[in-house]
């Protein structure tokens, strides 16, 4: 049962956080979700997965990508449960909600579950190869991303003028000004609409409040200076990424992530 952990600095637009085959899955229940991206898929058995939007049963080749902190659990189903995962990471990891149509919870048939079951058997065999190429893994780590994405129909969230209308520029203006001091309402003052009317918005289309997909792009951005600013202080990364103080900002890390911003920084 391989199981390779990334132990080396994030340089590529796409690489693994993790990645894995011929796993006996044990239950896992995360009530506050995992910090990156991750897929789960069968290769023997089937399983059960609970999300905060429905459940899924995984038979064999089938497979689900869950989004950074969404709060979910799995457990087998049959009698044995044998996965393959992986989990995303890489320069580029802030991209992958628009790849991924921002759905939160995408499922994979058994048809594209084998080809990505095939490029997951690959990339394991690469980090076997050492030195590693570390180019063709983020390449391959993109082909599967891809593929999940391209599993199922998605209708995208910029075909509905709600969306459109009072979401993107939400979401626009948290990518520009996540340092300022926003809050959901100063958001929904800028689009017009009430806090309640907006958070339903954010979970019609995205499965999460709007402070949840604010507090989400924070600690996204946190993660990264963490990672690429090694001696930059907490308290300027806190001030930075718009907590008003590093204690709150240590508290809300730590709760989102499982661990403390100088935890995370030495584990990666």
């Amino acid at each position: 049962m391989p199981i390779i952990f990334r132990s080396t600095p994030v340089t590529e637009p796409f690489t693994f956080e993790s990645i894995g085959k011929d796993w006996e899955q044990d239950h896992v229940t995360r009530p506050g979700g995992y910090p990156f991206y991750h897929y789960l898929q069968t290769e023997k058995g089937a399983g059960k997965i609970e999300t905060s939007s429905g459940s899924y049963i995984l038979r064999k080749n089938e497979g689900l990508l869950i989004a950074p902190f969404i709060r979910h659990s799995y457990e087998k189903h049959d009698s044995l449960w044998f996965t393959k995962f992986a989990s995303f990471t890489g320069t580029a990891e802030r991209s992958i909600p628009q790849i991924m149509g921002n759905r939160q919870v995408v499922p994979v048939g058994s048809a594209r579950g084998a080809q990505i079951a095939g490029l997951i058997d690959d990339c394991v065999a690469m980090y076997d190869a050492l030195p590693f190429n570390s180019r063709q893994l983020s390449v391959n780590c993109y082909a599967i991303l891809i593929n999940i994405a391209d599993s199922t129909a998605i209708r995208s969230p910029s075909d509905e003028p709600l969306y459109q209308n009072y979401v993107l520029p939400v979401i626009k203006e948290i990518e520009r000004n996540f340092s300022m001091p926003l809050t959901v309402e100063t958001l929904s003052r800028g689009v017009f609409v009430t806090p309640q009317y907006l958070t339903r918005l954010f979970r019609r289309y995205l499965n999460c409040s709007t402070y949840e997909y604010l507090t989400s792009f924070r600690i996204s951005k946190a993660k990264e200076l963490l990672i690429t600013c090694p001696r930059l202080e907490i308290q300027d990364i806190a001030l930075r990424t718009g907590f008003s103080d590093s204690s709150h900002f240590i508290a809300v890390f730590k709760k989102a992530v499982g661990a403390t911003p100088l935890e995370f920084r030495r584990q990666n």
